[in-house]
């Protein structure tokens, strides 16, 4: 039955391949709008006439277009054709005639725009209650806030009315509502997402964010629409790479005890600890002094950005300002004390803030944290409209300002029953990265997509070879992940693939020199060995730069797998294995060399 039908894109292609119509699924989104009884998700819903004629057009069912059929809804300060675009603010409100860049390449790519959803208006707000309609409320507990800004997006997504929607994070708006409502939220690297034909809140900060019912429907999702925009001033060529397995060696920075925040909420701690103890089992966990992050958050709503939003917001602010609410009206006013001299301030000290913090990301792969430190209340928001806000955005409003991509993924639900949840970050380009352990992640324990109470499917095998535009590496030494030269590798857009033996016909020399210190792996005719190795992807464009980087006797040939694989790697050329080098074939992995050395 439609009623029980999962609205995830691998149980919707299924559905379709089997005979399902569009315009049947139609129907049943307008069955689920109504079931829902919550008039604050949609600010505005797209004709039942026009979507049927849109879902015909489609024809017949074309596999061939990725998300064929595949209802999405659009936070409403992103430009649909046709529609009313509000911001939440209807002085503010203008006829959109094209579609914004990210919903036209979903379009092309064949999925259905259902309608625009509710959010804080202009964008300003974690809480997703500042708006003059309705406000959504949160798909587990209405007495909870359902987070913001893009609430009717996260909303609609975790009913199971859309497999995904659109939504905007400029402070933590794709992140925060995710995890208020138990989905995936999906703030990429800045600049990957185009932002043409999106409402800006603070247009060097703002990212299109995605929500969906799984880390893999999310990251597919932004694999089809990035793609770079000549027409934002602010777009980045970013690579949207696969999703592949987290490296063998995953290095994981979370705040320290000392600088974490809860504010007396001791169940999300419990939560999160929870979490880190199970990321302890597959990776390296470091905890890391929180303060500079939260130095860089203060610096988004106090610092002079806050002015960015008046480019917005000034006009109808001067001639109308009642037509803004109150809360934003406070918020926003601030930018007429701020002068040139105060935005300079601020950039100097994020760039010192910068700085400080490259020097803590740098030896690690990524950081956790909680999505959100506690759960506020809808009559606390109205006791007091900007501190539950403030202190959502503990773990959020950095993000940008650093250049960071973040996942918002679920985890176990409390032992209240609220869901749980942590957020990953890492430095820009590595979206795919975050996806890989994401996807391990959302399935600890026993948890359902959103609200709905359908099962987490099956987990899709993940490829294990090369894209046709990457270029397989094996490294056998220092660019290993966990050690010194692994940077390499992964400021390049380098992701992990496996690791295995090579066939029984190498030798693995220690070589005299370093820091760091570093393997010779040089195949011979007789008397090899197995040599542990990992093999990586490298975009091919990035591959030039990289051996030229490669200092002699290193060098760069064909190394014959176990596996029957033959990715390109590291050799050594033989007149090096004489004089100072120590022949540690036995040992067969260089870690095992290295742990051997370690007093």
């Amino acid at each position: 039955m439609l009623e029980e039908l999962a609205f995830t894109l691998p149980d919707l292609r299924r559905a379709y391949a089997q005979g399902l119509q569009p315009t049947a699924l139609i129907a049943e989104v307008f069955r689920r709008i109504a079931h829902a009884r919550d008039p604050g998700i949609f600010i505005h819903v797209i004709d039942r006439d026009t979507l049927l004629a849109q879902a015909e057009a489609l024809g017949r069912f074309d596999p061939d277009l990725p998300f064929w059929g595949i209802p999405f809804a659009v936070k409403d300060n992103i430009d649909v054709a046709d529609c009313p675009t509000t911001v939440a603010c209807p002085a503010f409100a203008y006829a959109a005639d094209r579609d914004a860049f990210v919903v036209a390449r979903l379009r092309a790519a064949g999925a259905l725009p259902i309608g625009k959803t509710n959010l804080d208006q202009f964008a300003t707000g974690l809480v997703g209650v500042r708006t003059p309609w309705p406000a959504p409320r949160n798909a587990h507990d209405p007495d909870i806030v359902p987070g913001g800004s893009s609430s009717g997006s996260a909303v609609a997504v975790a009913r199971g009315i859309v497999s995904f929607s659109l939504g905007t994070d400029t402070a933590g708006s794709g992140r925060v509502p995710a995890a208020l409502n138990n989905i995936v939220g999906l703030k990429p690297t800045p600049g990957a997402l185009s932002t043409t034909g999106v409402v800006p809140a603070c247009r060097t900060l703002d990212a299109v964010s995605i929500f969906a019912l799984t880390v893999a429907d999310a990251h597919e999702i932004f694999h089809e629409v990035c793609a770079y925009d000549a027409d934002d001033p602010y777009a980045k060529p970013v690579r949207a790479a696969a999703i592949s397995s987290p490296p063998p060696q995953l290095r994981i920075g979370i705040p320290s005890r000392n600088s974490i925040r809860f504010f007396g909420d001791d169940q999300q701690q419990d939560a999160f600890d929870a979490a880190c103890d199970r990321l302890r089992a597959i990776a390296t966990v470091t905890e890391i002094d929180f303060t500079p992050f939260y130095a860089v958050a203060t610096l988004l709503y106090e610092g002079a950005w806050v002015a960015e939003r008046d480019c917005v917001i000034g006009p109808l602010l001067d001639t109308n300002p009642e037509a803004v609410l109150p809360v934003i009206r406070r918020i926003v006013g601030r930018a007429k004390d701020l002068s040139a001299t105060d935005a300079f301030r601020d950039f100097y000290r994020l760039a010192d803030l910068r700085r400080q913090l490259q020097q803590v990301l740098e030896p690690l792969d990524m950081i956790c944290v909680p999505s959100i430190p506690n759960f506020p209340t809808v009559a606390e928001l109205q006791a007091d409209p900007i501190g539950p806000n403030s202190r959502l955005g503990t773990y959020t409003n950095f993000a940008n300002l650093l250049g960071l991509c973040a996942l918002a993924v679920p985890a176990p639900a409390r032992a209240d029953g609220r869901p749980g949840g942590v957020t990953l970050l890492a430095q820009e380009g590595h979206d795919a990265l975050l996806a890989g352990l994401g996807t391990i992640i959302e399935r600890w324990g026993s948890r359902s997509l959103g609200a709905t109470g359908w099962a987490i499917p099956d987990a899709a095998p993940r490829p294990v070879t090369a894209s046709t535009t990457e270029v397989e590496i094996a490294v056998c030494g220092a660019h290993m992940s966990g050690l010194p030269l692994n940077g390499e590798l992964t400021r390049r857009g380098g992701r992990f693939l496996r690791q295995g033996p090579t066939m029984p016909e190498y030798n693995l020399y220690s070589l005299p020199g370093g820091p760091p210190r570093r393997p010779g792996m040089v195949r011979c005719s007789e008397g090899g060995t197995s040599i542990q190795v990992e093999v990586w992807a490298l975009p091919a464009t990035q591959l030039g730069s990289f051996i030229a980087g490669i200092p002699a006797p290193l060098c760069i040939g064909t190394i014959r797998m176990a596996d029957g694989t033959t990715p390109k790697g590291f050799l050594c050329e033989t007149a090096a294995t004489s004089g100072e080098a120590i022949n540690v074939s036995a040992f067969g992995d260089w870690r095992l060399v290295l742990a051997e050395a370690t007093p």
